[in-house]
Order: C-alpha cells, then structure tokens, then sequence
C-alpha cells in the first residue's frame, strides 16, 4: 500500500473522483494518508488520524515511505498557532494556517516526507503542557483562546480550514490544537466523553450536539464561558445556549435544537 503526506495548506478530498464532487473533508498540511485505489488522476484515500475516506487529486499527493508513515503515527506532533505562516527549504515556500501539524518538529525543523523544512512561527508544545497528558486547565485555556481566532471564518460544508470551515471540523481542528484526536463528524464525535444532564452545569470545553427532525446529529458547537457556544453556522460564531437550544442572536430565533452535552476533559 502507498501513503502520503499533506505538503500544500489545504487539498479537497471529494466524495467522487472528480472536480465537480462534493467535498467531504480537508487535508490540512502535515496530515498523512494511505492510497486505496487510484482511478485516473484520482487517488481514494484514508486519512491516518481519523479514517475518512475520500478522493483527491494525484496531482496533490506527496508520497512519503511505511516507515515514515509508522512513525508519524506514534507521536503527538505540534500544531501551528499563526494564523498564516510558512515552511520552508532552500528552494520551496509553503503557506501553512493555523492549526497545521508540524511532523517532526524540533522547534526548528521538521520532516515532509524525504525534505527537510524549517518553521519559525508559534506552535504547541505536546511536551510543556500542551499535549494529551499536560494540565486540563491549561489546555483549556489554550482551546478558549484559539476558538476566538476562529470567529468570521466562513462557513464551507467539508472544510477544515481557518479561510473556510464546518461545524465538526472546527472542533476536530481546535481539540487537535490541545493534542486530543476527534472523529471527522459530529455523528462520531457525540459519542465520545461524558454527558452533562443540564445547561447550567456546562463548562468550557464541553461540546454540544443538536439534531434535526428527523433525531440525526447535525451539528456540534464548542461551550465558553457563560453559557455561550462557539459553533460554525454561516460563518464562526457565539450564541446563547439554553435547554432548548442555540438562540441565534442576529436572526432572533432558536436555529438548532439540543441534543446532548458532552465532557471530553475532566480532573
């Protein structure tokens, strides 16, 4: 089986193989990814981190070895904190946004593939507090600050990217910022954590999820301080949250019925 790895800011991967097929997720850059059939110019892919499925453009792949691929997957790599900035070698510059992974990094350089690349921008730090083991209120403190970065970005059904996003790739984007992996959808990111029984015992942090008529899970929003949630509807932005659901503030009206809370970091 091939692999790659992401080495552009952000690459479609598509329900079909085709330009004009719906785009059903992002690569963001540093993600890696295995080859499971290739069609054309098409390649179908997994995603490594969380085992989507999807078409891209060979024209956008960057193949990297099994063993690189093994490797990337044991560690806990930094994120981006610049909202844009660049990688770099001698002869190729690389825009990367906020919340890309780093592979590799040493605080200077990192590894794509075969090249090496250097990076000066702001990171996290996974080993000083920032990964999946360092402090909960730190973390949090660092997913509330991120989670304003991304207010105004705009809408975009499959996108994972500051400049065009969708409800659960937001929360897949902010919690990978504190070095937890969540599924792509918000169907599959209902099911991990805690309940919280009440609005009024909600925490920031924990996430919302809200469903349609039908009882499917359709959307999924980040709570601050307050009873107030981040969510991606339009563009990124804060409501009021209640028992009955998302108060949309400019439209003056519920939008989204509640569902459920959920806790992904306790003491």
């Amino acid at each position: 089986m091939e692999h790659g790895i992401c080495a552009l800011s952000v690459v479609p991967v598509r329900a079909e193989a085709t330009d004009k097929a719906e785009i059903v997720t992002q690569l963001i850059f540093g993600e890696c990814y295995s080859i499971q059939l290739t069609q054309g110019m098409w390649i179908q892919i997994r995603t490594t981190a969380d085992q989507y499925v999807g078409w891209m453009d060979l024209k956008q792949h960057t193949p990297v070895s099994a063993e690189y691929l093994a490797a990337w997957q044991t560690q806990d790599h930094p994120r981006t904190l610049d909202v844009v900035q660049m990688v770099s070698c001698p002869n190729t510059r690389i825009p990367v946004q906020l919340g890309s992974r780093l592979p590799f990094f040493d605080g200077m350089t990192l590894r794509v593939g075969e090249r090496q690349m250097f990076y000066n921008g702001a990171a996290t730090n996974p080993q000083n507090g920032h990964g999946p083991h360092g402090p909960i209120d730190q973390r949090l403190r660092l997913l509330q600050k991120m989670a304003l970065t991304y207010l105004k970005a705009p809408y975009l059904w499959g996108g994972k990217s500051l400049f065009g996003i969708d409800c659960s790739g937001l929360m897949q984007q902010l919690y990978g910022l504190i070095g937890v992996q969540l599924p792509r959808d918000a169907r599959q990111q209902i099911h991990l954590g805690q309940p919280v029984h009440f609005v009024a015992q909600t925490q920031p942090g924990d996430l919302a999820f809200f469903d349609n008529a039908d009882g499917n899970i359709v959307h999924v929003g980040l709570l601050l301080e307050d009873q107030q949630i981040l969510h991606a509807s339009g563009e990124v932005r804060i409501d009021p949250l209640d028992h009955n659901g998302i108060f949309h503030r400019d439209r003056q009206k519920y939008t989204h019925k509640l569902r459920l809370i959920k806790r992904l970091l306790a003491e």
